[in-house]
Protein backbone atom coordinates (compact mmCIF):
# COMPACT_ATOMS: atom_id res chain seq x y z
CA UNK A 1 0.00 0.00 0.00
CA UNK A 2 2.86 2.16 0.96
CA UNK A 3 4.10 1.56 -2.51
CA UNK A 4 1.32 2.17 -4.31
CA UNK A 5 0.70 5.38 -2.56
CA UNK A 6 4.17 6.65 -3.31
CA UNK A 7 3.68 5.77 -6.75
CA UNK A 8 0.45 7.13 -7.01
CA UNK A 9 2.17 10.78 -5.71
CA UNK A 10 4.98 10.08 -8.25
CA UNK A 11 2.24 9.82 -10.86
CA UNK A 12 0.43 13.18 -9.92
CA UNK A 13 3.87 15.22 -9.52
CA UNK A 14 4.44 14.21 -13.02
CA UNK A 15 1.11 15.34 -14.32
CA UNK A 16 1.21 18.39 -12.75
CA UNK A 17 4.89 19.00 -14.18
CA UNK A 18 3.62 18.49 -16.94
CA UNK A 19 0.53 20.39 -16.98
CA UNK A 20 2.68 23.13 -16.19
CA UNK A 21 5.25 22.39 -19.00
CA UNK A 22 2.23 22.68 -21.24
CA UNK A 23 0.79 26.00 -19.66
CA UNK A 24 3.82 27.64 -20.24
CA UNK A 25 4.17 27.09 -23.70
CA UNK A 26 0.50 27.78 -24.38
CA UNK A 27 1.73 31.26 -22.56
CA UNK A 28 4.42 32.10 -24.64
CA UNK A 29 2.47 31.07 -27.34
CA UNK A 30 -0.60 33.56 -27.06
CA UNK A 31 1.64 36.29 -25.52
CA UNK A 32 4.17 37.63 -27.99
CA UNK A 33 6.58 40.53 -27.54
CA UNK A 34 5.85 41.98 -30.65
CA UNK A 35 2.38 43.26 -31.17
CA UNK A 36 1.97 43.92 -34.83
CA UNK A 37 -0.71 45.79 -36.78
CA UNK A 38 -1.33 46.97 -40.19
CA UNK A 39 -3.47 50.50 -40.94
CA UNK A 40 -5.35 50.30 -44.45
CA UNK A 41 -5.69 52.71 -46.84
CA UNK A 42 -9.28 53.49 -48.10
CA UNK A 43 -9.34 50.16 -50.24
CA UNK A 44 -9.32 48.16 -46.92
CA UNK A 45 -8.83 44.33 -46.36
CA UNK A 46 -11.10 42.59 -48.63
CA UNK A 47 -10.17 45.33 -51.45
CA UNK A 48 -8.75 41.83 -53.63
CA UNK A 49 -5.61 43.29 -54.05
CA UNK A 50 -2.46 45.78 -51.80
CA UNK A 51 -4.70 45.89 -48.59
CA UNK A 52 -5.75 42.15 -48.77
CA UNK A 53 -2.03 41.24 -49.66
CA UNK A 54 -1.08 43.03 -46.74
CA UNK A 55 -3.68 41.70 -44.32
CA UNK A 56 -3.03 38.05 -45.80
CA UNK A 57 0.39 38.31 -44.95
CA UNK A 58 -0.15 39.36 -41.38
CA UNK A 59 -2.70 36.67 -40.62
CA UNK A 60 -0.02 33.63 -41.93
CA UNK A 61 2.95 35.62 -39.35
CA UNK A 62 0.11 34.97 -36.84
CA UNK A 63 -1.29 31.74 -38.04
CA UNK A 64 2.40 29.96 -37.91
CA UNK A 65 3.60 31.82 -34.38
CA UNK A 66 0.62 30.59 -32.47
CA UNK A 67 -0.41 34.43 -32.04
CA UNK A 68 -4.02 35.60 -31.04
CA UNK A 69 -5.93 37.92 -33.63
CA UNK A 70 -7.32 41.45 -32.28
CA UNK A 71 -4.71 40.48 -29.12
CA UNK A 72 -1.22 39.92 -30.74
CA UNK A 73 -1.92 41.20 -34.29
CA UNK A 74 -5.25 42.76 -36.11
CA UNK A 75 -5.62 45.67 -38.81
CA UNK A 76 -7.32 49.14 -38.38
CA UNK A 77 -9.53 49.84 -41.17
CA UNK A 78 -9.74 53.55 -42.73
CA UNK A 79 -12.29 54.43 -44.87
CA UNK A 80 -11.14 57.72 -45.62
CA UNK A 81 -7.54 59.29 -45.58
CA UNK A 82 -9.12 61.55 -42.18
CA UNK A 83 -9.50 57.86 -40.56
CA UNK A 84 -5.16 57.11 -40.85
CA UNK A 85 -4.01 59.71 -37.65
CA UNK A 86 -6.66 57.90 -35.78
CA UNK A 87 -6.79 54.50 -36.87
CA UNK A 88 -2.51 54.98 -35.67
CA UNK A 89 -3.69 56.57 -32.26
CA UNK A 90 -5.54 53.75 -31.91
CA UNK A 91 -2.87 51.26 -32.48
CA UNK A 92 -0.34 52.73 -30.31
CA UNK A 93 -2.94 53.07 -27.41
CA UNK A 94 -4.04 49.11 -27.44
CA UNK A 95 -0.06 48.26 -27.76
CA UNK A 96 0.97 47.43 -30.72
CA UNK A 97 4.15 48.23 -31.17
CA UNK A 98 4.91 47.30 -34.80
CA UNK A 99 2.57 48.99 -36.87
CA UNK A 100 2.65 48.80 -40.77
CA UNK A 101 1.17 51.48 -42.53
CA UNK A 102 -0.14 50.41 -46.14
CA UNK A 103 0.18 53.01 -48.95
CA UNK A 104 1.98 55.55 -49.62
CA UNK A 105 -0.92 57.88 -49.22
CA UNK A 106 -0.69 57.30 -45.31
CA UNK A 107 3.49 59.19 -45.48
CA UNK A 108 2.24 62.04 -43.28
CA UNK A 109 0.35 59.91 -40.73
CA UNK A 110 3.01 57.33 -40.30
CA UNK A 111 6.04 60.42 -40.36
CA UNK A 112 3.75 62.37 -37.44
CA UNK A 113 2.62 59.46 -35.30
CA UNK A 114 6.19 58.21 -35.44
CA UNK A 115 7.43 61.26 -33.80
CA UNK A 116 5.12 61.30 -31.45
CA UNK A 117 5.41 57.49 -30.24
CA UNK A 118 9.58 57.12 -30.30
CA UNK A 119 8.69 53.52 -28.78
CA UNK A 120 6.62 51.51 -31.51
CA UNK A 121 8.31 51.02 -34.85
CA UNK A 122 6.39 51.97 -38.20
CA UNK A 123 6.93 50.36 -41.84
CA UNK A 124 5.72 52.60 -44.39
CA UNK A 125 4.47 50.44 -47.62
CA UNK A 126 5.54 51.95 -50.94
CA UNK A 127 6.88 55.51 -49.98
CA UNK A 128 10.00 56.54 -48.10
CA UNK A 129 10.11 58.34 -44.81
CA UNK A 130 13.98 59.42 -43.96
CA UNK A 131 16.01 60.53 -40.58
CA UNK A 132 13.60 58.61 -38.54
CA UNK A 133 15.01 55.93 -35.78
CA UNK A 134 11.83 54.01 -35.77
CA UNK A 135 10.53 53.68 -39.71
CA UNK A 136 11.10 51.10 -42.31
CA UNK A 137 9.94 52.26 -45.67
CA UNK A 138 9.59 49.82 -47.72
CA UNK A 139 9.16 50.33 -52.17
CA UNK A 140 8.57 47.95 -54.92
CA UNK A 141 9.92 48.07 -58.45
CA UNK A 142 6.43 47.76 -59.61
CA UNK A 143 7.57 48.98 -63.20
CA UNK A 144 9.71 45.68 -63.24
CA UNK A 145 6.44 43.42 -63.15
CA UNK A 146 4.43 46.20 -65.13
CA UNK A 147 7.19 45.32 -68.15
CA UNK A 148 6.52 41.43 -68.45
CA UNK A 149 2.46 42.69 -68.01
CA UNK A 150 3.19 45.14 -70.99
CA UNK A 151 4.47 41.92 -73.30
CA UNK A 152 1.53 39.90 -72.51
CA UNK A 153 -0.96 42.48 -73.17
CA UNK A 154 1.06 43.16 -76.16
CA UNK A 155 1.46 39.75 -77.33
CA UNK A 156 -2.35 38.72 -76.74
CA UNK A 157 -4.19 41.96 -78.02
CA UNK A 158 -5.78 41.52 -81.59
CA UNK A 159 -6.80 45.08 -82.29
CA UNK A 160 -3.33 46.85 -81.60
CA UNK A 161 -5.27 48.35 -78.41
CA UNK A 162 -4.82 47.83 -74.49
CA UNK A 163 -5.75 50.19 -71.70
CA UNK A 164 -4.09 51.00 -68.41
CA UNK A 165 -6.28 52.21 -65.62
CA UNK A 166 -4.61 53.48 -62.96
CA UNK A 167 -5.73 54.48 -59.11
CA UNK A 168 -4.38 57.97 -58.23
CA UNK A 169 -1.47 59.28 -59.88
CA UNK A 170 1.48 59.57 -57.91
CA UNK A 171 4.78 58.01 -57.87
CA UNK A 172 3.65 54.32 -57.00
CA UNK A 173 1.07 53.70 -59.83
CA UNK A 174 3.92 56.16 -62.15
CA UNK A 175 5.76 52.89 -61.96
CA UNK A 176 3.03 50.67 -63.06
CA UNK A 177 2.05 52.96 -65.75
CA UNK A 178 5.74 53.51 -67.31
CA UNK A 179 6.58 49.63 -67.13
CA UNK A 180 3.63 48.57 -68.58
CA UNK A 181 4.02 51.23 -72.03
CA UNK A 182 7.66 49.70 -71.66
CA UNK A 183 6.58 46.41 -72.21
CA UNK A 184 3.73 47.09 -75.02
CA UNK A 185 6.65 49.03 -77.37
CA UNK A 186 9.32 45.70 -76.27
CA UNK A 187 6.72 44.04 -78.54
CA UNK A 188 5.47 46.50 -81.00
CA UNK A 189 5.77 50.04 -81.12
CA UNK A 190 2.52 50.67 -83.01
CA UNK A 191 -0.18 48.99 -80.51
CA UNK A 192 -1.68 52.06 -78.67
CA UNK A 193 -2.09 52.37 -74.93
CA UNK A 194 -5.02 54.43 -73.61
CA UNK A 195 -4.01 55.50 -69.91
CA UNK A 196 -7.10 56.65 -67.71
CA UNK A 197 -6.95 57.09 -63.80
CA UNK A 198 -9.89 56.38 -61.82
CA UNK A 199 -8.89 58.91 -59.11
CA UNK A 200 -9.51 56.85 -56.49
CA UNK A 201 -8.63 53.26 -54.78
CA UNK A 202 -12.03 52.64 -53.77
CA UNK A 203 -14.48 53.79 -56.87
CA UNK A 204 -15.32 50.68 -58.88
CA UNK A 205 -18.24 52.22 -60.62
CA UNK A 206 -16.09 54.60 -61.96
CA UNK A 207 -13.26 51.69 -62.49
CA UNK A 208 -16.13 50.31 -64.64
CA UNK A 209 -17.18 53.39 -66.83
CA UNK A 210 -13.25 54.13 -67.46
CA UNK A 211 -13.24 50.07 -68.85
CA UNK A 212 -16.24 50.29 -70.67
CA UNK A 213 -15.28 53.30 -72.94
CA UNK A 214 -12.12 51.57 -73.64
CA UNK A 215 -12.88 48.27 -74.60
CA UNK A 216 -15.81 50.22 -76.59
CA UNK A 217 -13.28 52.01 -78.25
CA UNK A 218 -11.47 48.73 -79.06
CA UNK A 219 -9.22 47.85 -76.36
CA UNK A 220 -9.15 43.92 -75.67
CA UNK A 221 -6.74 44.22 -73.13
CA UNK A 222 -6.63 46.31 -69.78
CA UNK A 223 -3.80 46.07 -66.90
CA UNK A 224 -5.30 47.77 -64.09
CA UNK A 225 -3.36 49.16 -60.92
CA UNK A 226 -6.59 50.44 -59.09
CA UNK A 227 -6.76 48.95 -55.66
CA UNK A 228 -10.23 48.03 -55.57
CA UNK A 229 -11.83 50.90 -57.97
CA UNK A 230 -10.06 48.19 -60.41
CA UNK A 231 -12.78 45.45 -59.10
CA UNK A 232 -14.93 47.67 -61.82
CA UNK A 233 -12.42 46.55 -64.81
CA UNK A 234 -13.47 42.65 -64.18
CA UNK A 235 -17.26 43.86 -64.24
CA UNK A 236 -16.90 45.58 -67.44
CA UNK A 237 -14.73 42.49 -69.10
CA UNK A 238 -17.45 39.89 -67.39
CA UNK A 239 -20.55 42.14 -68.98
CA UNK A 240 -18.79 41.63 -72.40
CA UNK A 241 -17.29 38.12 -71.99
CA UNK A 242 -20.34 36.38 -70.98
CA UNK A 243 -22.08 37.22 -73.98
CA UNK A 244 -19.57 35.86 -76.29
CA UNK A 245 -18.95 32.20 -76.89
CA UNK A 246 -15.25 31.50 -75.00
CA UNK A 247 -12.95 31.47 -77.51
CA UNK A 248 -14.33 34.51 -79.05
CA UNK A 249 -12.01 36.90 -80.98
CA UNK A 250 -13.85 39.53 -79.90
CA UNK A 251 -12.79 38.41 -76.33
CA UNK A 252 -11.85 41.59 -74.12
CA UNK A 253 -9.19 40.36 -71.15
CA UNK A 254 -7.98 41.69 -67.97
CA UNK A 255 -4.76 41.81 -66.42
CA UNK A 256 -4.83 41.88 -62.40
CA UNK A 257 -2.28 43.40 -60.11
CA UNK A 258 -0.89 42.86 -56.53
CA UNK A 259 -2.06 39.11 -55.74
CA UNK A 260 -2.91 36.79 -58.40
CA UNK A 261 -6.65 37.75 -59.18
CA UNK A 262 -7.27 35.20 -61.58
CA UNK A 263 -10.65 34.01 -59.83
CA UNK A 264 -12.06 37.18 -60.31
CA UNK A 265 -11.92 36.31 -64.11
CA UNK A 266 -14.05 33.32 -63.63
CA UNK A 267 -17.37 33.57 -66.01
CA UNK A 268 -19.77 31.72 -68.22
CA UNK A 269 -19.58 32.11 -71.52
CA UNK A 270 -22.42 31.17 -74.05
CA UNK A 271 -20.87 27.69 -74.46
CA UNK A 272 -18.89 26.90 -71.37
CA UNK A 273 -16.90 28.04 -68.07
CA UNK A 274 -14.18 30.29 -68.74
CA UNK A 275 -12.30 33.13 -67.25
CA UNK A 276 -10.84 36.46 -69.10
CA UNK A 277 -7.65 37.07 -66.48
CA UNK A 278 -4.82 36.94 -68.75
CA UNK A 279 -2.08 37.38 -66.27
CA UNK A 280 -1.70 38.99 -62.75
CA UNK A 281 1.28 41.08 -61.44
CA UNK A 282 2.32 40.41 -58.12
CA UNK A 283 3.36 42.83 -55.22
CA UNK A 284 4.67 40.87 -52.47
CA UNK A 285 3.29 42.70 -49.82
CA UNK A 286 2.10 40.16 -47.63
CA UNK A 287 5.70 37.93 -47.56
CA UNK A 288 7.82 41.33 -46.43
CA UNK A 289 4.63 42.60 -43.55
CA UNK A 290 5.66 38.63 -42.33
CA UNK A 291 9.11 38.67 -43.06
CA UNK A 292 9.45 42.02 -41.06
CA UNK A 293 7.21 40.49 -38.04
CA UNK A 294 8.98 37.79 -37.70
CA UNK A 295 12.36 39.75 -37.61
CA UNK A 296 11.08 41.48 -34.84
CA UNK A 297 9.87 38.69 -33.16
CA UNK A 298 13.12 37.06 -33.28
CA UNK A 299 14.89 39.94 -31.66
CA UNK A 300 16.33 40.91 -34.37
CA UNK A 301 17.66 45.09 -34.82
CA UNK A 302 14.46 46.95 -36.78
CA UNK A 303 15.91 48.45 -39.40
CA UNK A 304 15.08 52.11 -40.32
CA UNK A 305 15.95 52.17 -43.66
CA UNK A 306 14.65 52.25 -47.22
CA UNK A 307 14.25 48.70 -48.95
CA UNK A 308 13.25 48.19 -52.38
CA UNK A 309 12.30 45.01 -53.60
CA UNK A 310 12.41 43.60 -57.72
CA UNK A 311 12.43 40.98 -59.74
CA UNK A 312 15.47 39.74 -58.36
CA UNK A 313 14.57 40.08 -54.85
CA UNK A 314 11.42 38.20 -55.61
CA UNK A 315 9.15 41.32 -54.15
CA UNK A 316 7.69 41.81 -57.19
CA UNK A 317 6.55 38.44 -59.81
CA UNK A 318 4.02 37.70 -63.16
CA UNK A 319 1.70 34.54 -62.60
CA UNK A 320 2.56 32.82 -65.85
CA UNK A 321 -0.68 29.67 -65.62
CA UNK A 322 -2.85 30.90 -68.33
CA UNK A 323 -0.33 32.55 -70.84
CA UNK A 324 -0.32 30.84 -73.69
CA UNK A 325 2.88 28.97 -74.53
CA UNK A 326 4.77 31.11 -76.78
CA UNK A 327 3.88 34.22 -74.39
CA UNK A 328 4.93 32.86 -71.00
CA UNK A 329 8.16 31.88 -72.83
CA UNK A 330 8.87 35.40 -74.01
CA UNK A 331 7.57 36.77 -70.07
CA UNK A 332 9.91 34.21 -68.82
CA UNK A 333 13.23 35.23 -70.86
CA UNK A 334 12.28 39.14 -69.98
CA UNK A 335 12.29 38.17 -66.43
CA UNK A 336 15.51 36.69 -66.90
CA UNK A 337 17.08 39.57 -68.75
CA UNK A 338 15.73 41.89 -66.49
CA UNK A 339 17.21 40.24 -63.41
CA UNK A 340 20.09 39.65 -65.07
CA UNK A 341 20.56 43.59 -65.90
CA UNK A 342 20.34 43.32 -69.37
CA UNK A 343 17.55 45.13 -69.80
CA UNK A 344 16.78 48.38 -67.41
CA UNK A 345 13.39 49.56 -66.68
CA UNK A 346 12.72 52.63 -66.24
CA UNK A 347 10.23 53.70 -63.55
CA UNK A 348 9.03 57.39 -64.77
CA UNK A 349 9.53 58.70 -61.25
CA UNK A 350 11.22 61.99 -61.74
CA UNK A 351 13.86 64.12 -58.75
CA UNK A 352 14.93 60.78 -57.55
Amino acid sequence: MKMNKKLIGLGLAVVAILSLGACSRSSQSSSSKVKAAIVTDTGGVDDKSFNQSAWEGMKAWGKENKLKEKTDYTYFQSKSESDYATNLDAAQNKGFNLVFGIGYNLHDAISDAAKANTKTNYVLIDSEVTGQKNVASVLFADNEGAYLAGIAAAMQTKTNHVGFVGGVKSDTITRFETGFKAGVASVNKGIKVDVQYVGSYNDATNGKGIADSMYSSGADVIYHAAGASGTGVFTAAKDIDQKLSADSKDKVWVIGVDRDQTDEGNYKATDKESNFVLTSTIKEVGTVVKDIANDQLDGKKFQAKTTTYGLKDKGVDIVTNNLPEKTKKAVESAKKDIIDGKITVKDGVKNK
